[in-house]
């Protein structure tokens, strides 16, 4: 007769075969998860993000595509106070350079820019710094070839001094992220670009044109008076110039017709110094050097009366020039006016 086999044998053999398995699928999954950590990471932070309503119409009115979506609530934005704001974004891009927005930490910080002449500058700061997630996440390959790609469109873009400017600064406050910065920067403000590159940014925005018209918008605001500014300042420095000159020569053409007169009235009073029809002459000559010099002030009156009816404009310009920037960067010293 065969023996039995002992028992639970057989299920102790089926049982380390399990745990094998589930040990093998268990390491399996780990290595997946490590390799899409960030994917799962910003699955977690988007069902975790409840937006706010002005979030969502953020999104809505920078036609933000699904994808784009996803990774704009998975970067948890906010639009903050000045408290806040400077909180998050302090030790991000410090400078004089208005500070609209920074992504920092996986999250995006929005300064709550209340000015209505200012309207859609959050949208577009928003977009700017979903694209900085955007940038993060890609692979070094899609790196490679959208850095190709911007740095292309820069060439075209590199003589204007606002955008020089920009990407000088961005390479002292940011080294290293200079494509960085260029993908956000022409991904919402610049109209015309490669077909190529629209291709790309088409996965993150249904019509790009709307973010861009947005820029400027709030943009052309602002440069229109910083240009009334420049052109006030200019027509005052030559305004001045004329004015010094004017009452130099006034003030000459004055003190000659002062001694010219003292020399007339002392030739009057002596005896035998004029004959009746020279005196009648050189007082004739005298009363229209006094006409003249009559004109000369009147002419330097009216450019001083130009000179502060500009200088009037002038610091109304400067004063809503200071206020759009103080509205959006609390830290900006404003500009002196003309006293």
């Amino acid at each position: 007769m065969e023996s039995a086999l002992p028992p639970n044998s057989q299920p102790k053999k089926h049982s380390g075969l399990r745990s094998l398995v589930v040990s093998l699928v268990l390491i399996g999954l780990s290595v997946l998860l490590y390799a899409n950590r960030q994917y799962v990471l910003d699955t977690v932070h988007f069902w975790q993000y409840k937006p706010t309503a002005e979030i969502t119409q953020i999104a809505s009115q920078t036609t933000m595509t699904d994808s784009a979506k996803f990774l704009f609530y998975a970067s948890e934005p906010s639009v903050d106070d000045k408290t806040a704001f400077n909180k998050a974004c302090k030790d991000t891009e410090a400078g004089t350079t208005a500070i609209l927005g920074c992504y920092t930490a996986d999250k995006i910080y929005i300064y709550d820019v209340t000015d209505q002449r200012l309207n859609g500058i959050k949208d577009v700061t928003a977009a700017h710094e979903m694209l900085h997630a955007v940038y993060q996440r890609m692979s070094a390959s899609d790196k490679k070839t959208v850095n190709a790609l911007v740095e292309a469109e820069y060439q075209k873009l590199k003589s204007n001094p606002d955008y020089a400017s920009r990407m000088a600064y961005y390479a002292k406050s940011e080294p290293g992220q200079r494509d960085n910065e260029l993908h956000s920067i022409i991904g919402t403000e610049v109209a015309n670009i490669s077909p190529a590159l629209e291709a790309h940014y088409k996965k993150y925005f249904n019509n790009r044109s709307a973010v861009v018209a947005d820029y400027n918008a709030y943009n052309g605001v602002m440069t229109s008076l910083d240009n009334q500014k420049q052109s006030l300042a200019s027509q005052l420095d030559a305004l001045s110039d004329k004015i010094t000159a004017g009452m130099a020569t006034y003030e000459a053409d004055m003190k000659q017709f002062n001694s010219d007169v003292a020399a007339f009235n002392q030739k009057a009073a002596t005896s035998g110094g004029f004959s009746p029809a020279a005196f009648n002459t050189a007082r004739q000559a005298l009363v229209n050097r006094s006409a003249a010099l009559e004109n000369e002030r009147t002419a330097v009156n009216a450019l001083v009366d130009q000179y502060n009816s500009l200088k009037d404009q002038y610091n109304s310009i400067v004063t809503q020039s200071n206020d759009l920037k103080q509205s959006i960067n609390s830290n900006l010293a404003p500009a002196p006016k003309v006293n």
